[in-house]
């Protein structure tokens, strides 16, 4: 590892690249937040409190108190204001102080730092970076969520990698032998990339060669299939990391896909090697009204599994990170090598290495 933090191949180390703040990104779920209550969150080490007033649309500000710096988190909604727990200072959505009850109005300190805010989907996001541009930068496509003929899944954890080493577990479905106990023996066929300033997508299709067709899978394609050549690389699967988020689709004779995956990887701590997942995974419907909702706790199984997987090989990923003291990855699948360039592109390197 050299010390201008360059990793083994030359380039800057990808995990000291930072996200762009300048987008939207999710912190919460909307079921988390009720209303008239607050919850705190986070962005790569910012704490920031949620709050939901009785009335009007969920705002977000610097989760400090600028008295004491007390989680205003752990206030209490008042009106659309949220009152510290500690002294009642209260904060409106423009993150004003509002009132301090043992001072007149005239007397007022500053207020505190507030994100622009937005829901859909089930989902808050804030935008952490410069305020002014975004009402310029439009909110992300959330696949199927809205769509009736769609069946879709929240589901996140937190997981102790960098984000990084999740763009590139998606991306790479060399790695389905990992997954071999869950879905059987599966030969990936790559059938083609495509490349954008901010975008890189792969193409693949499959061929199961040993095992049984699980039922997660089923559930997906609505039949059982087995390992004739029948049903060998059918299905086309589409990848994108359109930054910074990531999508994941499959369609079978270029009909409406059958899965439509939307993930985002936030960043938690200030040095961004921890971050929370958030995804949607919508399934299209059968034809057969009902089946989908009775197979669903099968399918949630099945896909908790795969995911527990990938989860626990990033995190050993990280943590060879760490204990070689940097990126000593030798990369040889090209449209990984596209990715790693795309993030560390669009991504924000340390100070030391920008100059």
């Amino acid at each position: 590892m050299a010390e201008d933090g360059a990793s083994s191949d030359g380039h800057a180390d990808l995990r000291r690249i930072k996200c762009d703040p300048n987008y939207w990104y999710p912190v919460g779920w909307s079921h988390e937040l009720k209303r008239g209550k607050t919850i705190g969150t986070r962005y790569a080490g910012q704490p920031i409190a949620l709050v939901r007033p009785q009335e009007g649309e969920v705002f977000a500000l610097e989760d400090r108190c600028a008295h004491r710096q007390v989680p205003l988190s752990k206030g209490r909604v008042e009106g659309e204001s949220v009152q510290c727990c500690y002294h009642g200072w209260a904060y409106g959505r423009s993150g004003r102080c509002i009132d301090v009850p043992y001072l007149g109005k005239g007397k007022l300190p500053n207020g505190v730092r507030t994100y622009p805010c937005r829901e859909v989907g089930g989902l808050i996001f804030v935008f952490p970076g410069d305020p002014d541009l975004a009402a310029s930068v439009p909110l992300p496509s959330l696949a199927r969520a809205e769509d009736p003929e769609y069946k879709t899944r929240r589901f996140g954890r937190h997981v102790d990698c960098h984000y990084s080493f999740m763009h590139e577990n998606l991306m790479d479905m060399n790695h389905q032998f990992m997954h071999m106990k869950q879905m059987g023996k599966m030969k990936p066929r790559f059938l083609g990339n495509d490349i954008q300033p901010a975008m890189v997508e792969a193409r693949y299709s499959f061929a199961r060669t040993d095992g049984k067709q699980p039922w997660g899978e089923t559930i997906i394609f609505g039949q059982r299939r087995d390992n004739s050549a029948k049903y060998a690389h059918r299905d086309v699967m589409t990848i994108r990391t359109e930054y910074p988020y990531q999508t994941l689709r499959i369609s079978t004779d270029g009909a409406p896909p059958v899965m439509d995956l939307w993930i985002v990887y936030v960043p938690q701590d200030e040095a961004q090697l921890t971050c929370r997942v958030f995804g949607l995974l919508s399934i299209r419907r059968p034809k057969l009204k009902g089946a989908l909702e009775l197979a669903w706790p099968f399918l949630v199984a099945f896909t908790e599994r795969i995911f527990r997987e990938d989860r626990d090989i990033v995190e050993l990923e990280q943590q060879a990170w760490r204990e070689l003291g940097g990126d000593h990855n030798q990369e040889v699948f090209p449209v990984i090598n596209m990715l790693r360039d795309l993030l560390r592109r669009c991504g924000v390197a340390p100070v030391h290495e920008a100059s």
